[in-house]
């Protein structure tokens, strides 16, 4: 594992904090419909940080058995 998949990593857990803290801090406000919005997003925002990864695993799969 090298230094930029640690960093994503943490960028995702970054991303997981700051949405549950905004999440909490709606739910206290009733402001259910909006925290679960904001939740929505949050995972939309890291599926496609993972679906980018997804991309470059398949490209070098492709690279590394000449495929295509």
């Amino acid at each position: 594992m090298n230094a930029v998949n640690i960093d994503l990593l943490f960028k995702i857990a970054g991303i997981g904090i700051f949405i549950s803290v905004l999440n909490i801090v709606l739910r206290q406000a009733q402001k259910e419909e909006q925290a679960q919005m904001l939740t929505l997003v949050g995972v939309v925002i890291v599926l496609l940080m993972v679906l980018q990864l997804i991309n470059e695993l398949f490209s070098s799969i492709k690279t590394i058995f000449k495929l295509f």
